[in-house]
């Protein structure tokens, strides 16, 4: 990983869709920080698309569509995008809410993820089920760090592995252990939202239009992808468990980095 000083003018400039994770990156501490929410603001008058990329559920997606200066939200690692558009009758004012959902997402209530659920609650002491399980469609969220009391990236991986040996998806994050069922992650989402509201295609410069900021082993597919792609500073505790790192760090963590990386990037396509 490159610090962010490192990344060039042209490069900054080649942007045109930052996408971040939510969770201890544009986060500090669970809190959304003003720094990090200015600048989600900041990216919205340089005329860039945001779009929070996120295993958190579709309850949380609805709010964030319609409340924050985004573009659009893909949640529950890839399983739905939920966006604005304008009115058809724009005398109204209001817009319109619109949803997709991946074609190979499964409803949460599938017996092998019940089967999980039990397992890994039994399996790892400690283990609970998010409390913002209510609000999911698709996954389980099993939380090893959110709350009290906070278990190992290795009780972590002792869920995944489970998951997968059932059948499922299942990648970690900072705080969950996100399970489902259907062939699809962050990163597929993501494109096909791309590709379906912006026209966006990857070929030619098309991958070097994206910058994506992380932190974590559900991030890796991002990372992979995209050469624009940043971790916050944090995200260099779970190198351990990752075979693909961001190209850039922030020097800041979480909420701050993310402040850092817009921070940089705009200063940058501005010849700074």
């Amino acid at each position: 990983m490159k610090p962010l000083s490192e990344m060039s003018a042209a490069e900054a400039s080649s942007i045109r869709f930052v996408l971040m994770d939510i969770d201890d990156t544009l986060t500090t501490a669970g809190k959304l920080p003003a720094v990090s929410y200015a600048a989600l603001w900041r990216l919205r008058e340089a005329g860039l698309k945001t779009i929070p990329v996120t295993g958190r559920p579709a309850g949380w997606c609805d709010l964030i569509a319609r409340e924050w200066p985004v573009d659009g939200v893909v949640g529950e690692n890839g399983a739905l995008a939920f966006w604005e558009e304008a009115a058809e009758k724009p005398a109204d004012g209001k817009p319109v809410l619109k949803q997709e959902f991946h074609p190979n997402a499964v409803r949460n209530d599938h017996p092998v993820l019940a089967r999980i659920r039990e397992k890994t609650l039994a399996g790892v002491p400690g283990l609970r089920l998010a409390k913002d399980q209510f609000a999911r469609l698709f996954d389980i969220a099993l939380d090893f760090a959110e709350e009290d009391p906070v278990l190992s990236l290795e009780d972590a991986e002792k869920v995944r592995a489970i998951a997968v040996q059932e059948g499922a998806m299942a990648k970690i994050s900072s705080i969950h252990v996100n399970v489902w069922m259907g062939g699809y992650d962050k990163l597929s989402m993501a494109e096909a939202f791309l590709r379906n509201r912006f026209g966006w295609t990857p070929e030619g410069l098309g991958l070097s239009q994206v910058l994506f900021a992380g932190d974590s082993p559900n991030d890796e597919p991002m990372f992979a992808r995209f050469p624009l792609a940043c971790g916050v500073a944090n995200v260099s505790r779970y190198r351990s468990h990752m075979k693909t790192l961001p190209a850039f760090v922030s020097s800041k963590e979480s909420g701050e980095g993310f402040a850092e990386i817009v921070d940089i990037v705009l200063c940058k396509r501005h010849g700074g």
